[in-house]
């Protein structure tokens, strides 16, 4: 994953036209980035992020930030109880060992 001044970009490679696709993630604004080379895609990932503040500024827009960190999720109390169960064999508090088991998750999700 790319990252510059806090923002995060993720890319895939389009083998048919051997060229490398990236977006901002965590935000809602749509800003995409393309380039061959890495050297050419971690420039184009900056110059995007910078293009995109210095629009937003131009218009007098505050930027998307990315996710506040803060999820409401909604469980069954068997779910509920299942994954506090699993904190606590694991030594974890509750909220730690969701952290740890969702970025676990997407870390695959995104490698795969």
């Amino acid at each position: 994953m790319m990252k510059h001044k806090g923002y995060r970009g993720v890319v895939t490679f389009d083998d048919d036209a051997g060229i490398f696709h990236g977006e901002v993630v965590g935000i809602r604004d749509v800003v995409t980035f393309q380039g061959k080379s890495a050297a050419q895609l971690t420039k184009a990932f900056k110059d995007s992020v910078d293009e995109y503040l210095a629009f937003c500024s131009e218009r007098g827009k505050e930027p998307d930030k990315a996710f506040s960190g803060k999820l409401l999720v909604r469980l069954s109390p068997e779910q509920h109880r299942e994954i506090a169960a699993a904190a606590r064999a694991s030594g974890l508090s509750l909220n730690a060992w969701i952290a740890h088991t969702v970025r676990q998750k997407a870390e695959e999700e995104l490698a795969g």
